[in-house]
């Protein structure tokens, strides 16, 4: 095997398929990049055995050939390089031999026949979005994925069609998260739940940009398919929580508020609410409702904070309180100027809303406040 190409093409390339390397293996063989030639191209293939990813790049072949190498050593060895164009050979030692202007590295090779090969996915639906649409749906909702194994099928992120709308949604049992958008083709209605560790790498690799991507899903398995890019991953078993039933229709309070205004005063306030040196224990922020204002606290051993914001407010007053953590999370994500807030009673969720029936809802259950 023997190939010239580009410095900034192959970094590229690596940078896509590292994302699917084993950290924690006993086949050292997952710790590597399968490194195949054809004609004019060159494929890169990484796999944990859960996720695994392939990255085609046009290059000049002067032999052809397949490896493995380690994933981490070849790659930092490309990025150190100096820009310019890199000679890349298997030796009959079966050593790799990297070459770019005066550099010269040899690197230990296994048995590319080792190499598993990635699911071969039967697609029975799928949708084509835009890449930029996908990046912010996932960055909108991952942060409610649950980190409990012990509910794996909260791990993942929903991913539902109905008709032209996509739903992505994810909850972790003290919050929700719920994307919607339309997309540009009707397909055959579908649910799929797909790990968020392979999400977000996903996230990682698509672009800012309109270029498409092809989402499609058979029984087990999902594909993400771009121009050279293609990520495969397994989908997570079990019935997800039905969302829909789940998020209250009806309020007793409402109020409307800016968002940067209610997310600086929780930034502010969670300075108290997360310095407890008790750091198993948590401390709520409240929330007091009155007409036309709200009072957000927090006070533990080490402190108080107490800010008040001039809001619109419907229904009733109402003291409530809330891990700050969730409340930002959701806040860092919206991007309306203003949004409604509203509530039930002090032990039912609470769920934000955009001033017009928009894109996203995301649900928080409250903390029981001690008297």
């Amino acid at each position: 095997m023997k190939f010239i190409c580009e410095k900034d093409k192959i970094l590229k390339a690596l940078n896509s398929v590292v994302k699917a390397v084993a950290s924690k293996t006993t086949m050292p063989v997952l710790e590597g990049i399968l490194i195949q030639t054809n004609e004019k191209e060159i494929k890169f293939t990484t796999y944990d055995l859960e996720i695994g990813i392939e990255y085609v790049m046009e290059a000049t072949i002067e032999e052809q050939g397949n490896t493995v190498v380690n994933a981490i050593m070849f790659s930092e060895i490309i990025r150190k390089l100096p820009d310019s164009e890199i000679k890349i050979e298997l030796n009959e030692n079966n050593l790799l031999v990297i070459e770019c202007e005066g550099s010269l590295y040899k690197l230990a090779t296994m048995n590319p026949d080792e190499f598993p090969e990635l699911p071969t996915i039967t697609v029975e639906n799928s949708i084509t979005i835009e890449q930029n649409l996908l990046k912010n749906m996932i960055r909108k909702t991952i942060f409610a994925v649950s980190i409990e194994e012990n509910r794996p099928i909260f791990t993942g992120c929903l991913f539902q069609t109905i008709g032209n709308k996509l739903n992505v949604v994810a909850v972790d049992g003290f919050r929700l998260a719920w994307n919607s958008t339309n997309i540009n083709e009707t397909s055959n209605n579908f649910s799929a739940v797909i790990p968020g560790k392979t999400l977000n790498e996903v996230n990682k690799i698509i672009l800012d940009s309109f270029d498409p991507i092809r989402i499609g899903v058979s029984k087990n398995q999902a594909l993400f398919e771009m121009d050279n890019c293609k990520i495969v991953t397994r989908l997570l078993d079990g019935e997800f929580l039905n969302y829909t039933n789940v998020i209250p229709e009806k309020w007793e309070t409402r109020i409307r508020i800016n968002k940067n205004n209610l997310q600086d005063c929780f930034e502010r306030i969670s300075l108290i609410s997360a310095s407890s040196t008790e750091k198993e224990k948590k401390y709520p922020v409240k929330i007091l409702i009155d007409i036309g204002k709200i009072t957000i606290s927090c006070t533990n051993q080490t402190g108080d904070a107490k800010e008040q914001l001039y809001v619109s407010t419907e229904g009733k007053n109402l003291e409530v309180g809330f891990n700050p953590k969730y409340f930002l999370d959701a806040l860092k994500v919206i991007e309306d100027e203003e949004i409604y807030v509203d509530f039930g009673s002090n032990i039912s969720p609470c769920v934000i809303r955009p001033i017009d029936e928009g894109e996203y809802t995301y649900m928080i259950l409250p903390i029981r406040l001690k008297d």
